[in-house]
């Protein structure tokens, strides 16, 4: 997937350490299987169907990080996606909880 996407003219990020914020400090962090133009979580599953379980993830993912926007993936028998949305304005502001550069 990274192939194809790097061949389409997109940043893509694996395994980024991501900062993880509550009521906006800084509580640590997790590492995303891809981040895209870092802009969208990208989340790839291998099963038969999309569980709430890797949604409910992503959607907390999306409510304690900078990112707004958030793709799950399902690879086997019938491919599937999902596309979950978090807007920044929702989430508690702090002065240093998203600077512009994440943890390497």
């Amino acid at each position: 997937m990274t192939v194809a996407l790097a061949q389409k003219g997109m940043q893509v990020e694996r395994e980024k350490m991501v900062q993880v914020c509550f009521r906006g400090v800084l509580v640590g962090w997790f590492r995303t299987d891809l981040v895209l133009n870092d802009k969208v979580i990208l989340e790839l599953k291998t099963a038969r169907t999309i569980d709430p379980l890797p949604e409910a993830q992503l959607l907390n993912d999306l409510k304690s990080t900078k990112y707004e926007v958030g793709l799950l993936f399902k690879f086997g028998p019938g491919p599937q996606f999902r596309r979950l949305r978090r807007d920044n304005e929702y989430k508690v502001p702090a002065p240093a909880a998203f600077p512009a550069e994440d943890r390497a």
